[in-house]
């Protein structure tokens, strides 16, 4: 099944179907690191899955 990636409006190029969302997240965490706190939101639709990489919106203390 082929694979999108987004975040923040971006398709990221998928790396390989042998690396699950979360390798991904770690693996583009070098280049946004936004991402290591982002939370995966999957869905499917016309055989294409589409895998959104979402930032936690959080308050600083």
């Amino acid at each position: 099944m082929e694979r999108t990636f987004l975040f923040k409006g971006n398709t990221l190029p998928d790396p390989g179907p042998e690396f699950s969302p979360e390798q991904v997240r770690e693996l583009y965490a070098g280049q946004f690191p936004e991402l290591n706190n982002a939370s995966i939101q999957e869905r499917e639709q016309d055989g294409r899955k589409t895998i959104e990489f979402m930032v936690q919106v959080g308050t600083k203390g």
